[in-house]
């Protein structure tokens, strides 16, 4: 018996030593043992430096999210057009009121034990907000300004092997730089990838499906392959497999590389798959990609595993969107990304509870305004069935706040998006990309220009999906070509005037970028029940009987109208699902008013009694009864 025993111990050694040596992938997570501070020293970067006194973290974090709120935090004094402002005058809670402007400062120490002479090494930040200068064992690795978007760094040089290696991030928001709250920290996740030097790179893969058949789906995947320098292609190969939703490997082959097929270091392999199952909302389907290199026919260099859904996507001039073939409309809403209480660090549970919350509301899509979107919703959403529209900027090259994108959109705006494209092209959630928000540029004459330079990037990174932006001058968009260039017309609110843009443009569709904008407070009634624009109270509160809207804005049943029952607008993403920190409209100018009040849900995740009236639409799959207000408020019993 012993002696059995003993062979079994052998053989398990010997299975995780082969194991072990094929593990030529690592990555994990620097969550914990970080160090905090809001000073701001040049001496943080030296790794002898003494951290003990700072406060202990654990990253995503938002140091602003503690507080204290003041109406000193962020004061800005701006006249907002589209509230019929001339003059600029004070919106104290316009941000939300919380200390999220200036430095902060982080530090760790961690070993990469997979590190070694010959290995490459990458830290990969999922967002860190914001203008990110990164350093590691007291030298500088890079810089990226950009508070929403993924980046990475190659910082092989930089680590010493076998020994502890330290971290420090200096992060700096400046003020006047958001139009609502940013949160502030590294607030998204931030990784330690480790390969050896033949390798995959980050995002190093591409999957399509350009035939989507009920009998069979095409797939066609694109391997980007990094080489020593001065190796022969010839000595290495990509093997690719594909497995379904339930893991069974349908199909696998091995291609050698050669001068030919490795053609600015990628490579493409074309696969068949039979009675597909099709991703959508109802049927959030993923299929997996695993991507290995290897050397001389057997030496395994590296493995990438990519998830993907099959799934078709069409736009047809005057009749719609179409997923699957099948006639879509989008049910949407616009969602900051803030998570109520929780500030803006990310939280995979309570993003999966927001989706659940507005999948529920028969909601099928969310528009990740006015910025790039965390990979941890974008990976919620392929998993449980909600389409994107996943935005990039909320300006371009002209200001809608001081210090703003506007300060670095000529230098960093084809480097964000690309970086935006290679995250996310690969996700079945996303089905549209949208360059902007409410531009400026979209009053001037001739900056069609940057909307189609933009607009380039998405087709030339990505030809798959359609490319769209949010307009709120109709008039002028339409008159000086601003809208016509765009492969789908996105327009913010007056939907009375899509039938009239629908005949003057020449894409033939109308999307509601954004829409409604009713004010609303959760279990307050006002009397007398009335239709109001920018309403106000002295309690600072609005009507939860859902009557009351922006002077720009409207109430949902002027959406409804226009969106079910003309066939070339394909949806709406209502402003907005959950309520977020900051634009207190109409109580702009009235501290302590630092919250929104267009949500269809209120900060703590609580439907409003707006929230039934779009389920009563949306979800036709469940009946939907809500009587308001409560039977047993006073007086009106």
């Amino acid at each position: 018996m012993k002696r059995f025993n003993f062979v079994i111990l052998v053989a398990l050694f010997g299975w995780l030593t082969n194991l072990s040596a094929q593990q030529v992938r690592s990555e994990f997570l620097l969550e914990k043992n970080w160090k905090f501070t809001r000073e701001d020293n040049p001496d943080f970067i030296n790794p002898a430096f003494d951290d003990s006194k700072w406060q202990s973290v654990t990253v995503p974090h938002d140091w602003a999210i503690y507080g204290p709120f003041s109406s000193q935090n962020d004061k800005q004094e701006v006249a907002i057009s589209q509230d019929g402002q001339k003059e600029a005058m004070e919106h104290a809670g316009r941000t939300g009121g919380l200390p999220f402007v200036g430095v902060g400062w982080y530090r760790t120490e961690f070993e990469v034990p997979q590190f070694a002479e010959g290995k490459k090494a990458s830290i990969l930040f999922d967002g860190a907000m914001s203008h990110a200068k990164v350093y590691i064992n007291g030298e500088e690795v890079g810089y990226w300004p950009y508070g929403y978007n993924s980046f990475h760094f190659d910082i092989t040089k930089y680590l010493k092997p076998g020994q502890k290696n330290t971290l420090a991030v200096r992060l700096e928001n400046l003020p006047e730089s958001s139009r609502w709250y940013p949160g502030a920290g590294l607030y998204r996740n931030v990784h330690v990838i480790v390969t050896e030097d033949a390798h995959i790179p980050i995002w190093g893969t591409f999957v399509t499906t350009p035939i989507v058949k009920k009998e069979f789906a095409k797939v066609n995947v694109n391997t980007k392959v990094n080489l020593p320098e001065g190796a022969d292609p010839k000595q290495y190969a990509v093997k690719t497999s594909l497995r379904n939703p339930n893991g069974q490997m349908l199909v696998e082959t091995m291609l050698p590389l050669n001068d030919i097929i490795y053609n600015n270091g990628t490579v493409d392999q074309e696969f068949i798959v039979h009675t597909p199952t099709l991703w959508s909302p109802d049927m959030p389907a993923l299929y997996v990609a695993e991507s290995r290199l290897y050397k001389n026919g057997t030496e395994l260099k590296d493995e990438y595993t990519t998830p993907f859904g099959i799934r078709s996507i069409e736009i047809i001039p005057g009749k719609g969107f179409f997923l699957n073939g099948e006639k879509t409309v989008f049910k949407g809403v616009c969602n900051h990304h803030y998570l109520g209480p929780l500030g803006a660090a990310v939280n995979d549970a309570a993003i999966r509870r927001q989706i659940r919350i507005l999948k529920d509301m028969g909601c099928n899509a969310i528009r990740t305004s006015h910025n790039m979107p965390a990979p941890d919703l974008v990976k919620a959403c392929d998993e449980m069935g909600m389409m994107l529209m996943a935005e990039s900027f909320d300006e371009w090259n002209v200001a809608k706040c001081k210090n703003g994108y506007n300060l670095f959109f000529d230098e960093w705006a084809e480097k964000d998006m690309v970086n935006l494209l290679h995250n996310f092209r690969n996700n079945p959630s996303i089905v549209m990309w949208c360059i902007g928000n409410e531009v400026p540029n979209q009053w001037i004459e001739g900056d069609a220009k940057i909307a189609r330079f933009l607009q380039d990037i998405c087709h030339r990174e990505d030809p798959t999906r359609p490319v769209t932006q949010g307009m709120d001058a109709p008039d002028a968009v339409v008159n000086n070509n601003f809208a016509a260039v765009m492969e789908v017309a996105g327009f913010n609110y007056r939907p009375f005037k899509y039938q009239i843009n629908y005949k003057k443009l020449p894409q033939e569709i109308i999307l509601g970028s954004e829409t409604a904008s009713t004010v609303s407070s959760r279990g307050v009634y006002k009397f007398p029940v009335e239709r109001k624009a920018m309403a106000v109270y002295d309690d600072h509160q609005s009507s939860s009987y859902d009557v009351e809207h922006c002077g720009w804005s409207n109430l949902p049943e002027d959406d409804f109208i226009q969106h079910e029952d003309l066939p070339y607008c394909i949806g709406e993403f209502v402003w907005t699902g959950f309520d977020y920190l900051g634009e207190p409209t109409p109580y702009y100018t009235n501290w302590p008013s630092h919250s929104s009040l267009f949500g269809i849900i209120d900060l703590a995740g609580i439907p409003k009694d707006r929230y039934y009236l779009y389920r009563s639409h949306w979800n036709k799959a469940e009946k939907t009864l809500h009587i308001l207000p409560h039977w047993t408020w006073p007086g009106r019993e």
